[in-house]
């Protein structure tokens, strides 16, 4: 049973009628803590500590602990946050749907009524991991590679279909719509909510979005000012069963962004940029929280691209507060009036709406990047954190050839170095050695569903159309876009059939060549890559290389931003400068 120690719960309205909510500021009035020094990430964890206190999985001296949260060294005791809502991938999301049926199952066994089993906070899964680039550079590749997808996943889909029908608060966004963090962004997040009461009031209570999901880059959703992570498939059901999610007391590392992007740089190198720094620092297990004058001239697709590589720089989150462009990309994506005024109306009520004029929240450390130093740039070849700047790509790489792979080379011999292989691929016979780009992949959810980096990709290929340029023919190119949004606006530009061009047509709604999922070689390009023992390239605008990862041959895996993808595929080798 709900308990109220600190007499928080109070009305505000929301522009559409009145809603309780529970007032941070209460605990400032009760001398406890002075909310505003609180970084905004751990304001928002506090507000659900205040909401569900119980004095039993959550109790008042839970509420007390984070509220006296101490930057420079936080207590080493444990959180009880329940999160709103919890997202599920497919992959990871389905041996959840077996559990709850298994427990249908026990509940019928016993004699009980299954239909009570059902998830007690509202669950999204999104099929998004299962469809592979099977076929590519053609027109009708979307369409054949769904067609294999449903084949493959037959089974499982018509059970995640069945689970949506039996169980309440379960929705299943079905496959080729899109990845599912993207997804989450665009429809899925709502910044808040309003719930019904469970103390049983006649008013509806406002309840933050928050979240776990089963997907490590569950942390794009930090862009939008939602604190939210990526769990187990146990810690999700325990969630999704009502269950705190015990973590200890975060440090909270500051990230001052200042400047802007000079001409020619993009998210993605930004983003590179950035998991260089933290991951030099070390900040796993840690939050980080992004703030600065900076953030005043970015848009939520750059800080959704930052946001995402939490996992990759190191840290639990990757946190942007709500502020005007929040709401600005809320109309954007088509929430209504009513909810976007929700959002503004009750994060400024609880001090969780960021203004420029505001006081800098107190930090565990503080790191800064001025934006305009930031450089075209690559990570490769076989860790995210391994930021090279374009004009360093061949030297770098040629480098790694020779270096040990105790050092992240592949210790090639002077002999082994001047290995070559002759490719007869799509009616053209070329040879090919070291560095060979068979594999360019506008891939992942880090960047592509961010309009700057995707028009941009758009506009290299109308321009290589226009100077009658094409792809190499030992490079498998392909498309995935984060979202059907992109392929409209790519449409609507025009620029997708200049993609088309090069032979970048859409090969699929989902994460694909990112996760492993890029499909077989074409075989004669197999062939001379195995003839050769050749290291192979990778080049995909994804936010993971380890090699072996994209594919089994595929050996060099580089990161870049998705007009670089094409610039490569352009040049056929990553050993150009």
């Amino acid at each position: 049973m709900q308990i109220d120690p600190f007499s928080a719960r109070s009305t505000f309205d929301t522009g559409s009628g009145t809603a309780a909510f529970y007032r941070l500021r209460a605990l400032d009035d009760a001398g406890v803590t002075n909310t505003a020094r609180l970084p905004y990430c751990l304001r928002t964890i506090l507000e659900a500590l205040l909401r569900t206190c119980d004095d039993y999985e959550v109790t008042e001296q839970d509420v007390r602990n984070l509220a006296t949260w101490e930057a420079a060294k936080p207590a080493a005791v444990e959180v009880p946050f329940k999160p709103s809502r919890v997202v599920l991938q497919d992959f990871t999301g389905v041996p959840c749907v077996v559990d709850l049926a298994a427990m249908r199952a026990a509940m019928k066994r016993l004699g009980g009524d299954a239909n009570k089993i059902n998830p007690l906070v509202p669950v999204d899964l999104v099929i998004d991991h299962s469809v592979q680039v099977d076929y590519f550079g053609r027109a009708d590749a979307l369409s054949k590679n769904v067609d294999i997808e449903f084949g493959r996943n037959a089974e499982r889909y018509s059970f995640l279909r069945w689970g949506q029908q039996a169980f309440e608060n379960f929705r299943v966004v079905p496959p080729a719509i899109g990845i599912v963090h993207q997804v989450n962004l665009e429809f899925l997040a709502g910044g808040v909510f309003l719930r019904p009461d469970s103390a049983g009031g006649d008013i509806p209570v406002a309840v933050p979005d928050t979240l776990v999901g089963t997907d490590s880059h569950t942390t794009m959703i930090n862009g939008l000012g939602v604190v939210g992570w990526g769990v187990g498939g146990i810690e999700a059901e325990a969630v999704m069963l009502g269950q705190a999610l015990s973590l200890l007391m975060p440090e909270v590392v500051g990230f001052e962004l200042t400047g802007r992007l000079p001409a020619g740089a993009t998210a993605t190198d930004l983003v590179l940029t950035v998991t260089e720094a933290l991951r030099k620092e070390g900040v796993v297990g840690k939050f980080v929280e992004f703030f600065g004058a900076g953030l005043a001239g970015m848009t939520l697709a750059d800080r959704a691209t930052i946001a995402n590589m939490a996992p990759e720089y190191g840290a639990t989150m990757g946190f942007f507060p709500v502020d005007q462009e929040t709401l600005s990309y809320m109309r954007l994506t088509g929430r209504s009036a009513e909810q976007v005024e929700l959002v503004e109306r009750y994060t400024k009520e609880q001090g969780l709406f960021h203004k420029e004029s505001a006081s800098t929240p107190e930090f565990t450390k503080r790191l800064s990047l001025d934006m305009s130093t930031v450089v075209p740039s690559l990570a490769g070849p076989k860790r995210p954190q391994d930021r090279v700047p374009m004009v360093s790509v061949k030297e770098a790489f040629q480098d790694a050839l020779k270096a040990p792979v105790a050092n992240r080379g592949f210790a090639l011999t002077e002999a082994e170095l001047a290995s070559h292989a002759t490719v007869a691929n799509n009616g053209h016979s070329a040879e090919i050695g070291h560095g060979a780009v068979v594999i360019a992949a506008i891939t992942s959810c880090t960047n592509t569903s961010n309009p700057n980096v995707m028009v941009a990709a758009g506009l290299v290929a109308r321009k290589a159309v226009e100077k009658g340029l094409s792809t190499k023919s030992w490079v498998k190119t392909s498309l995935a876009p984060g979202s059907r949004v992109v392929t409209d606006y790519l449409e609507k530009s025009g620029l997708a059939s200049d993609l088309d061009s090069l032979g970048f047509e859409t090969v699929g709604y989902g994460c694909t060549t990112c996760i492993g999922n890029s499909g077989p070689l074409p075989e004669p390009v197999a062939a001379a890559v195995t003839e050769g023992d050749l290291v192979a390239a990778a080049v995909l605008s994804g936010n993971r290389n380890f090699e072996g990862r994209v594919n089994p041959l595929v050996k060099a895996n580089w990161l870049a931003s998705p007009p670089l993808v094409v610039a490569y595929a352009l040049a056929g080798t990553i050993d150009i400068n």
